[in-house]
């Protein structure tokens, strides 16, 4: 399948995911994290948007943000939302020549979906970031607490296998944290800062649910944000704040 086709075969998976507790959560937590090296005059590249809400979220802390995608009908989705500072390129990232470097690249939830991770992660560090700018990371987490228990009960057989969530998503490959650190550094990247987010004892619909209810509470999920500093391996999502080495 045509790559673009198969970006916008994605739609109907991500149309609602601004309206899911558990991923708005998992996004909010992703900008606290990145957002102390983030500053106000900066320039940004998004790519992959999905349908905006981590765009939304970034465009408020910075001057002016690029967003790409292979999919018109994901970027269709981001710019209802009428971000004003927000210039928006229908593309895939291979593709992808905007002239210029940015401060900052984001790539949330990207990593996993690429067809070869080695050459987008080369073109961001050769044609996108500048010398000095960071690159954000957020990735699924293949040892995530809720991953281990699925195994145990029998759901899955292992850990990096795809599960049907993760083929319905679009998904190519399950990262834990060895694995995500050997593609960075490979790229030619150090990681400045990196750890998991959210301390996830279960599956996602479960986790939505018991916000949802209010079964978990505010300090719940400040403590399960904390309890994650702890054990990143068990986090629901990886993040990797990276520069070019030198």
């Amino acid at each position: 399948m045509d790559e673009k086709k198969f970006l916008d075969s994605l739609v109907p998976e991500y149309i609602t995911s601004d309206t899911s507790s558990q991923i708005r959560l998992m996004r909010d937590l992703s900008i606290r994290i990145f957002k102390p090296y983030i500053q106000r005059e900066g320039i940004a590249l998004e790519l992959g948007s999905e349908i905006g809400y981590m765009s939304e979220k970034i465009a408020e802390l910075i001057c002016g943000i690029d967003i790409v995608d292979g999919s018109e009908e994901f970027l269709d989705k981001v710019k209802q939302r009428n971000i004003m500072n927000a210039e928006y390129f229908c593309s895939l990232f291979e593709e992808y020549d905007p002239g210029v470097k940015y401060d900052y690249v984001f790539m949330s939830h990207v990593l996993e979906h690429l067809v070869d991770v080695r050459v987008i992660l080369s073109k961001v560090k050769n044609e996108f970031l500048h010398m000095g700018g960071y690159l954000f990371i957020t990735v699924p987490n293949a040892r995530a607490l809720s991953r281990q228990l699925a195994r145990h009960m029998g759901f899955i057989d292992n850990l990096y296998d795809l599960t049907e969530n993760d083929i319905r998503g679009g998904h190519r490959r399950v990262y834990d944290r060895i694995t995500l650190n050997r593609d960075i550094e490979n790229a030619g990247f150090e990681i400045v800062a990196q750890g998991g987010i959210l301390f996830k004892p279960f599956a996602d619909f479960q986790m939505e649910q018991l916000i949802d209810d209010k079964f978990l509470k505010e300090e719940h999920l400040e403590g399960l944000y904390k309890l994650g500093n702890e054990y990143p391996d068990m986090c629901a999502d990886l993040y990797a704040i990276c520069r070019i080495k030198n």
